[in-house]
Order: structure tokens, then sequence, then C-alpha cells
């Protein structure tokens, strides 16, 4: 597993997996009808994934417009807040258009159908949505989506544009933060490892059978 700022990252989502995707996503786009598209990106999380999406759907003869809305509903502990507030607001005449909103992460729901109300407010002619990765059983809401990438497990996810307190934004893949052990536990590891080497402890021959069976037992139910 890749270490990143003295971190290890489980990678969920590989960079030819989501490439892939990406690719069978903009396919889905090109067909689904949409008329004087515009694209609106939810900035900031879904930033690596608008871009390579745009590119894709470029590849399969599509060119609309681009514009951005930034939203906010996270703290600094990663949890939701539950309110949603707008940062920055999309610039264009919506009025009979079609809308794309494409976001990183589909959870509760919230933030997504705050953009999708607030553009149909504007006039949109039809509010579509794409998002790469959906946990499924998470809505606060009923919201339906057009377009997914992947159903994601529930767990804090980073990368890909996706982030942990604005860090691991940059990395190609979509992956978990593993849980630092604790010292006791690196000491732990560290004397088994060590009694190991000559299947004695280092107390030696001091040591009573009685202790190794103990230990060795330990081991065999944790195996089992």
């Amino acid at each position: 597993m890749p270490t990143v700022r003295g971190r290890t990252i489980r990678v969920l989502f590989d960079a030819e997996t989501i490439a892939a995707r990406n690719r069978e996503m903009a396919a889905e786009i090109a067909t689904a009808g949409y008329r004087k598209l515009l694209v609106v990106p939810i900035l900031k999380g879904s930033f690596v994934f608008a871009a390579d999406l745009l590119r894709a759907l470029h590849d399969v003869g599509l060119s609309p417009e681009v514009e951005f809305i930034q939203l906010s509903s996270y703290d600094a502990q990663q949890v939701s807040s539950g309110h949603v507030s707008l940062v920055r607001d999309v610039e264009s005449d919506l009025a009979g258009r079609d809308v794309l909103l494409v976001d990183d992460i589909l959870e509760s729901g919230r933030t997504i159908a705050f953009a999708r109300d607030l553009l149909a407010r504007r006039g949109a002619r039809k509010v579509a949505v794409a998002v790469l990765l959906e946990k499924p059983g998470k809505l606060a809401q009923p919201l339906t989506v057009d377009h997914v990438g992947f159903p994601c497990p529930d767990v804090f996810v980073v990368g890909y544009g996706m982030d942990a307190a604005h860090a691991f934004r940059g990395l190609p893949f979509v992956g978990v933060v593993e849980e630092r052990r604790s010292r006791t536990a690196r000491a732990g590891a560290r004397g088994s490892r060590a009694r190991s080497k000559d299947g004695r402890s280092r107390r030696g021959a001091s040591g009573s059978r009685r202790e190794s069976r103990g230990r060795a037992g330990y081991r065999s139910r944790r195996g089992s």
C-alpha cells in the first residue's frame, strides 16, 4: 500500500479503473440527449473528476460549456454539518438549458439536492447529476442521480480531488487513510517478531514451557 504524508493509504479504485469508468460515463452522457449542455462541477472535491470527465466528453464529440458552483457542508472533523451554504454561484443564464451537475461523492444527498434545486429555480430545462462515487443507504432524503461511477463502501475516502483537512487531493486514485497503530501495538509486534526468530522468548531458557504454550495458543486462536 502506498504511503503519503507519512500515512498508509489503502487503494479502493486505482487510476486505470477510474479512467476506464470515466470513458464509459462519457459515452452514457453523449447518448442521453442533453441539449445546450452546461456542465457545473461542485467545488472543491469534484475538480479532478470533472476535468477528466470533460476530456472524456470531448473524446466522444461533446463540447459543453462549463461553470462552477461551490458549496460547503463539512467541518474540519470530516463530518457533514447538515447545513449547506452557497460559497460560489454560477454566472450563466440557465433558462431553457440542460445542466449536468458533477460531484465527487453522493452520501447524504443534501449538497447535491441543494445545488439541483437552486439551478432548477434559475430556469434550467433539466438538471442531471453525475457522481464518481455513491454510498448506498446513506441518503438523508430521496434523491436520484443520473450517472454513477462506482458504489463506495461506507468509509471516509480521499484522493482524486477528495481531501482530509485539505490533504491527499492530488492522489491519482481513491483510497482510505489507514489508522495509525498505537505505540503499544507496534511494540507488541516488534516483541513478537523478536521471539519468533528462534522460537523462544528473549528471556532465554529460564522462561517456562507453560508460558511458551500460552503464547503459541493465543496466536493459534487468532488465526483460526
